[in-house]
């Protein structure tokens, strides 16, 4: 199974976007979708599972939840917008892992992209792809891609779709 990870769109949705995730079985979007005209667009992908962020309107929170739990190729998924990183997760995250551990933690938000076995809580491996949008304090707008096999996480790529800078200063 090959998973396209993003997040933090922000009302944009790089086109690049659509030829990174070409051969990707599931799309996932870790929050901060930020344009409900975007919704449309993510029926391009073979298989799209996202959650809200904070900045999402009225109308992604509907289609989307704040959390979502769920199982890849028997590996147990979290996907959620704002997590914390390791060994500081926000109190919310902190309680679900007293009460389970997934193996694989999703999350966006900071726009700092990271890929990190939390070592207080193996076998977890936390996920940020950074940001894909236009607008935040990121440098270059990322993307990771994967392959979940035989229950292991395998192939994990960076995506560099470009500086943020130079499309801000065109537009």
């Amino acid at each position: 199974m090959k998973i396209g990870l993003l997040s933090d769109t922000h009302g944009w949705l790089d086109p690049k976007i659509f030829d990174h995730f070409e051969k990707c079985d599931e799309v996932w979007h870790a929050g901060d979708i930020g344009n409900p005209e975007l919704l449309p667009t993510f029926d391009r992908f073979n298989y799209f599972k996202a959650v809200h962020g904070n900045i999402d309107d009225r109308t992604i929170r509907k289609k989307y939840p704040d959390f979502q739990e769920f199982q890849c190729e028997q590996v147990h998924v979290w996907l959620t917008h704002i997590a914390g990183a390791p060994p500081l997760y926000t109190p919310h995250i902190q309680a679900k892992l007293r009460q389970a551990q997934p193996d694989i933690l999703v999350c966006g938000h900071t726009h700092i992209l990271r890929v990190i076995h939390d070592k207080k809580h193996p076998p977890l491996l936390y996920l940020n792809p950074g940001a894909a949008g236009r607008h935040g304090v990121h440098h270059m707008r990322t993307l990771l891609r994967f392959e979940i096999n035989d229950k292991k996480i395998h192939n994990i790529e960076v995506i560099e779709l470009g500086a943020r800078a130079a499309l801000v200063d065109n537009h």
